[in-house]
């Protein structure tokens, strides 16, 4: 389905009648789906935000294809199954997690609502589920860190000097990170024209965006109030006379070596002795070579369709990764997580936990944090009722058996 039907609300049905519409309105208690969330946001941000949210690079056949590939399996339920005790929890680097979810990294999140990175970090630690934040992140590491109840993890883009990301991961060790994640696919932006559409070549919102921004009296008072966010964890290291916002966004950019490799991962994994993840993976050789330089976990996925167009989707090549690793590492994906049913598929196909991102951030610009705790409990009691559906009991008794692909369904 393309984005733009999303927006417009249509959903899969017979026919096209009767319309559904999403609750786009102001009582959390009222919403009953990620896609509600999804819809008051929508309702509330203004246009150039609306597209750095839901865009993906070039033609969006990657970001699409992660929805297509969920979409792709049924379940087979068994029926006259105990429903009785049904459990959805899970070990998450071996401590409890509500559901086996992490809330993916995401950089930028001022754009939505100032200390939008605390707010994140508010509803992991209600929802019970780590979350991982941002080297582009708006608030500073430290005060995420001081989130009661958070399990905090960092993500890591490595750019400019060796110091720098020394220095990252050694704040990140004093702040408490539980796990660092090492973004792999991002030191060349994909081709996201959409971005490109919006902007002036200095970076700034062009003329309708802006006029479109001032029609948003609630985004103006919640992100704007206080002047443009800041990249607060990496600021210091940009030249002084480069620390505007897109000044410092760009020079940021400039900076990604091209170069990096698996040299560079195996000196972070010298220096950072807790659990390491390896994220942005989508080929099965890069798998087990993530295994091979002593990460503790990969993340399968293509950076939310935003990097390169055409690739397969995390959950295409989950089976196969899960195979070759073995019980050796832990096996994440990300990308497309939009129901509870998802999370099923993925555990039942060898994941053991997801990521997601644009799920939460609906939440976050709907309702604040807990907005975020909000669409974390619609996931978890959606699994709930679908495990019973299916007639199983909790996560451990999926099974690839479960489910069959739609071109494999049996006669």
């Amino acid at each position: 389905m393309s984005r733009r039907g999303e927006a417009s609300g249509t959903v899969a049905q017979v026919g096209s009648s009767p319309r559904r519409i999403h609750y786009a309105g102001r009582k959390i208690a009222r919403v009953r789906s990620i896609a509600d969330l999804r819809a008051r946001a929508h309702k509330l941000m203004p246009r150039f935000v609306l597209e750095y949210l839901e865009g993906g690079a070039g033609q969006e056949a990657t970001l699409d294809r992660e929805r297509k590939a969920f979409a792709e399996w049924r379940a087979m339920p068994f029926t006259l199954s105990d429903e009785a005790c049904r459990d959805v929890s899970a070990k998450m680097l071996g401590r409890d997690a509500s559901l086996p979810l992490a809330i993916a990294p995401t950089g930028l999140n001022g754009i939505f609502m100032r200390n939008a990175d605390v707010a994140l970090a508010q509803g992991a630690a209600e929802a019970g589920v780590p979350f991982i934040q941002s080297t582009m992140s708006n608030d500073r590491m430290e005060d995420v860190a001081a989130v009661p109840g958070l399990r905090h993890w960092w993500q890591l883009y490595v750019f400019g000097g060796e110091e720098i990301w020394q220095e990252l991961v050694d704040r990140a060790d004093r702040a408490g990170c539980e796990a660092l994640v090492v973004t792999s696919n991002a030191q060349i932006f994909g081709q996201r024209e959409w971005d490109e559409r919006n902007r002036t070549a200095s970076g700034f919102p062009n003329l309708p965006g802006l006029i479109d921004a001032a029609r948003h009296p609630r985004w103006l008072v919640t992100t704007l109030s206080r002047g443009l966010p800041e990249f607060s964890n990496v600021i210091d290291f940009v030249p002084k006379d480069e620390r505007s916002f897109f000044d410092s966004a760009n020079w940021i950019r400039e900076q990604m070596p091209k170069s990096l490799g698996w040299d560079d991962l195996a000196r972070i994994r010298e220096r950072w002795c807790k659990p390491l993840f390896l994220k942005g993976v989508l080929n099965l050789e890069d798998v087990s070579r993530a295994i091979e330089h002593g990460v503790d976990g990969v993340i399968l996925g293509g950076h939310g369709g935003r990097q390169a167009d055409w690739a397969v989707s995390a959950l295409d090549i989950l089976p196969r990764a899960r195979e070759l690793s073995g019980d050796r590492i832990a096996l994440y994906i990300s990308g497309g997580i939009r129901r509870g049913s998802d999370i099923l598929k993925a555990r039942a196909l060898g994941a053991d936990a997801v990521l997601t991102g644009r799920a939460t951030l609906y939440g976050l610009y709907a309702f604040g944090a807990a907005g975020v705790s909000r669409a974390i409990e619609l996931l978890r009691s959606e699994m709930m009722n679908e495990l019973g559906q299916y007639g199983v009991p909790n996560l451990d008794a999926l099974s690839p058996d479960l489910f069959v692909r739609e071109d494999r369904l049996p006669l």
